[in-house]
């Protein structure tokens, strides 16, 4: 079975029909599709210029449009399935306005003001959200400004500041402690998550046996309309689950989408070679095969 006999699209997240040229747009990402709703309808009324250019359910579906839509300002929920919002920042490079939308949590909230990081805390009120989209208004210039005349934004452009002077605050940071302070977070979120979150074991049927495979010994997963293909260290065998089930309960930062069809599992990757056309192939330790990266998901192997 070989990838390239699937077209590689993204029928889970939700891109919009294209607005005004030269708008402001918006990316909003919950798991919670009411809750996504509520937000578009207070920016509609506090910002009506603003393009909502699409919604993503999930912190992988996020990435991907991000990439796609290329968004100015993304709203993100911090606890979401799979991929969580903060893992999903680290991934959308300095060219996004972020704002991150959480459950009042301390560690959460202490770990967003330390890095003068703009949040909303849910249910947010009208006012946060106010001063919210009035800093975003003037990132956004100050971006475009910096952009038409070949300026460099500055430190903080990717991550809005949650104070008047928050900015300032994000500059006299040290580079590398954004991200530190990020990563930190994101590691706090995974030790917090439920167990049950993650799966441990693949249970496939191999003649007449059950065989539970361990998830850190799985290869890569490869699908096809009826069945998913598990590769792993000790053979192959064929399961029920889809590739969008699969992501919800894999370990986001050691599985990664690379295909519509196809998940790797980055601990048996060896290297990747660009191919043509913004692709690449993926060359596995110890393995003849190679695996298709499409355009839609070449993102994860760029540096930004």
């Amino acid at each position: 079975m070989n990838d390239s006999e699937f077209p590689d699209d993204d029928t889970a997240s939700r891109p919009r029909v294209p607005g005004v040229p030269g708008a402001v747009r918006a990316l909003i990402v919950d798991d919670e599709p009411l809750l996504r709703t509520h937000l578009a309808h207070h920016l509609a009324q506090l910002w009506p210029e603003l393009e909502i250019a699409g919604e993503a359910r999930n912190g992988r579906e996020a990435v991907d449009l991000v990439v796609q839509l290329q968004p100015d300002v993304v709203f993100l929920d911090v606890h979401m399935p799979g991929m969580n919002g903060v893992e999903a920042a680290r991934l959308m490079g300095p060219d996004v306005q972020i704002v991150f939308v959480t459950a009042y949590e301390q560690y959460a909230v202490a770990a967003f003001e330390q890095g003068a990081i703009d949040y909303l805390v849910k249910p947010f009120d009208a006012e946060r959200l106010a001063e919210s989209v009035a800093r975003l208004r003037r990132r956004v210039a100050e971006r475009r400004r910096a952009s038409a005349g070949d300026g460099e934004p500055g430190q903080a452009a990717g991550l809005v500041g949650g104070a008047p002077e928050a900015a300032a605050a994000l500059g006299r940071l040290p580079p590398g402690d954004l991200d530190t302070v990020l990563s930190a977070l994101a590691g706090e979120l995974r030790r917090r998550a439920p167990v049950g979150d993650r799966l441990q074991w693949i249970r496939a049927s191999v003649g007449q046996m059950i065989k539970l495979i361990p998830v850190d010994e799985v290869l890569y997963f490869r699908s096809d309309e009826k069945y998913t293909l598990v590769v792993w260290v000790g053979g192959e065998a064929l399961i029920r689950k889809s590739i969008r089930e699969l992501l919800d309960g894999l370990e986001p930062e050691t599985f990664i989408q690379i295909h519509r069809s196809t998940i790797v599992n980055l601990r048996y990757v060896a290297q990747v070679i660009k191919g043509p056309n913004e692709t690449a192939e993926v060359h596995l330790k110890g393995r003849s095969e190679t695996l298709s990266v499409s355009r839609n998901h070449v993102h994860w192997f760029r540096q930004y």
